[in-house]
């Protein structure tokens, strides 16, 4: 878990470096060649299957694809032999993620409940991004304790579970039953290999890029496909996850997601021309829901069910986090950048709303990453905690 903290923490750092180059690239003269590479045409063919598509839509539906491996990847170590792996570990920041995504969706509803195009993105402020929030807590050091970067990566996780259901059911498009049913037979495949207990990696990889073709072609958004893919890959001894084939690919990835693939995302995706940008961009529906959901609905919505959950009795908080710590916390968990972006993708493509949803996603995580920061640094002002 720390080895995890850390390189999430490390790759923070990184993402926002590149967000401020995309934003500032965004608002030169070279602003025409940023979007005309992300928009340049790729062909792709494999036998009878063919798709061109621009740039912009490999990197979103197929680099991240391997970003979703390697969530899910995270999810079933977590579930068999870390934070998730009982019920009592896991009740906490299960309980703080749910508070944590209704209330922010709660928000941007009542702000853009009478547009039906905006309101497709209602789930854009559920989510929480592991790299922002833990790179946040990182610029602290030792000042804050080790649980509460626990806590904040559980109840990331359970983040991610939630915005991976919503991606599959409210966002899949007109769907295919015979891409469908290719995908259903490659799922079974991939569930036999880890019935016979095959430990090499290259049969899982292989049938999952089949899997991924179909899914592609499917209605369903092909990142889930990584998902998938990552509940199948074995632990051959949950008493030792180390030594598995899971944590063996999570550990070959993880760098390459967190140096590579995000940073790339982030760059193709957080690019926003500022001209002639006025208040009325600010306060418009979309945007001001989504700084109110992220700002104000997330650690409303953690702190609330958390602490009901520790006055019922229900969950405790951890050793050395007071309320103060929750509170602030659940502010940098209102940075929801990649996840949201990823989902703005999906509610509004390529129409204008997007770019309100970005002003809304970039300004919201900014100022509740910043309050984190802050009221963290004076909860734990006179303390320091070794690692």
């Amino acid at each position: 878990m720390r080895r995890f903290i850390e390189l999430e923490s490390s790759a923070g750092i990184i993402l926002f470096l590149v967000t401020v180059l995309a934003l500032a690239i965004d608002n030169t003269p070279w602003a025409y060649y940023y979007h005309l590479v992300f928009r340049a045409p790729m062909h792709f063919e494999l036998g009878a299957i063919a798709s061109d598509q621009p740039l912009l839509i490999w990197i979103n539906d197929g680099l991240m694809s391997i970003f979703f491996l390697l969530v899910g990847l995270e999810i079933k170590r977590e579930m068999l032999a870390g934070e998730l792996s009982s019920v009592r570990k896991a009740l906490l920041p299960g309980i703080a993620a749910v508070g944590g995504m209704f209330l922010p969706a709660f928000i941007y509803v009542c702000f853009n409940y009478h547009d039906h195009a905006a309101l497709r993105g209602w789930a854009i402020p559920v989510a929480t991004d592991t790299a922002f929030s833990l790179g946040i807590l990182a610029l602290l050091g030792k000042r804050i304790p080790q649980n509460i970067k626990v806590l904040l990566t559980a109840l990331a996780i359970f983040d991610d579970i939630g915005a991976i259901a919503v991606m599959a059911i409210f966002y899949s498009k007109h769907l295919s039953l015979m891409s469908l049913g290719v995908s259903l037979v490659l799922i079974m495949a991939l569930g036999v290999l880890n019935y016979w207990r095959v430990r090499r990696l290259w049969p899982y990889l292989l049938v999952g890029f089949f899997l991924w073709l179909s899914v592609l072609h499917s209605g369903v958004h092909a990142t889930l496909a990584g998902i998938v893919l990552a509940m199948t890959i074995p632990v051959e001894d949950r008493a030792s996850p180390t030594t598995s084939t899971l944590y063996f690919l999570e550990r070959k990835l993880h760098p390459w997601v967190a140096f590579g693939i995000l940073p790339v995302f982030a760059f193709a995706n957080a690019g926003v021309n500022l001209s002639g940008l006025d208040w009325e961009h600010l306060i418009g529906t979309i945007p001001l829901g989504i700084i109110l959901g992220l700002f104000v609905g997330k650690p409303l919505g953690i702190c609330a069910a958390s602490l009901l959950a520790v006055k019922t009795r229900i969950a405790h908080l951890p050793n050395k986090v007071d309320v103060g710590g929750l509170f602030g916390m659940s502010f940098t968990a209102g940075v929801g950048f990649t996840m949201s972006l990823f989902i703005a993708n999906l509610a509004f493509a390529a129409t204008p709303l997007s770019s309100f949803a970005r002003i809304g996603i970039l300004s919201g995580s900014l100022i509740s990453g910043t309050m984190g920061y802050w009221m963290l640094r004076y909860v734990y002002r006179k303390t320091e905690y070794q690692k």
